[in-house]
This record gives structure tokens, C-alpha cells and sequence, in this order.
């Protein structure tokens, strides 16, 4: 019966033994698919290594629409938060009411 220390050492030697023999066997298959890629004028694209395609960027000023999120309930105007405030909202706020008054519920929050 082989003791725990012979089978490692058994191991790391047929570690070794692979290792050699698929170096050996690496240089045949690289020739292999060499002379099959020359054979058949194969491109680095026609395998799937070529560089993947960009996306384009979205040019500047061409965003999609963010959704609101104020509204002035007498008029019914919105703003999304963005940008310049609008006319009915400074005035409301110099009035002395809170920006928070006229916020848009959440229409998939909890109440």
C-alpha cells in the first residue's frame, strides 16, 4: 500500500508527464490549423478574433427625454429637475411654498 507522500509524489510527476507531452503535441496542432488557415485563406474575422464592433456614441444633444419630475398643479407644466427652473416653479418658491410640494408621485412607490 503507497503512503499519502508516494501518491504526491506520483501526481506531481504525471503533472510533469502531461505537461511534456502537450508541449510536444502543441507544436503539431499549431501547424495544423497554420497550414488549414493558409489552405482556405481564413482571416482572423472569419475565426471570431476580429475586434468587436463599436457601438456608435449617441451625438451630442440627440438624449432621450427624462421624465418629469415636478408639476404645477394649476397648470399642469412639468419640469424634470433639470436644467433651468422654470418660471411657475420660482415664483411658487419665492411665494414661499417648498419645492418637495410639487413633486410627481412615484408611480411604483409604496404609499
Amino acid at each position: 500500500m503507497s503512503t499519502y507522500q508516494e501518491i504526491l509524489a506520483q501526481i506531481e510527476a504525471l503533472k510533469q508527464q502531461a505537461e511534456e507531452i502537450r508541449q510536444a503535441e502543441v507544436a503539431g496542432v499549431i501547424a495544423d490549423i497554420r497550414q488549414k488557415i493558409a489552405d482556405y485563406n481564413l482571416s482572423a474575422a472569419d475565426l471570431g478574433f476580429g475586434a468587436p464592433a463599436r457601438a456608435e456614441k449617441p451625438a451630442a444633444g440627440k438624449r432621450g427625454t427624462v421624465k418629469a419630475k415636478y408639476r404645477d398643479p394649476a397648470t399642469g407644466a412639468s419640469w424634470s429637475g433639470r436644467g433651468v427652473m422654470p418660471k411657475w416653479l420660482k415664483a411658487e418658491l419665492d411665494a414661499g411654498k417648498a419645492k418637495e410640494a410639487f413633486l410627481i408621485p412615484d408611480e411604483g412607490a409604496q404609499v
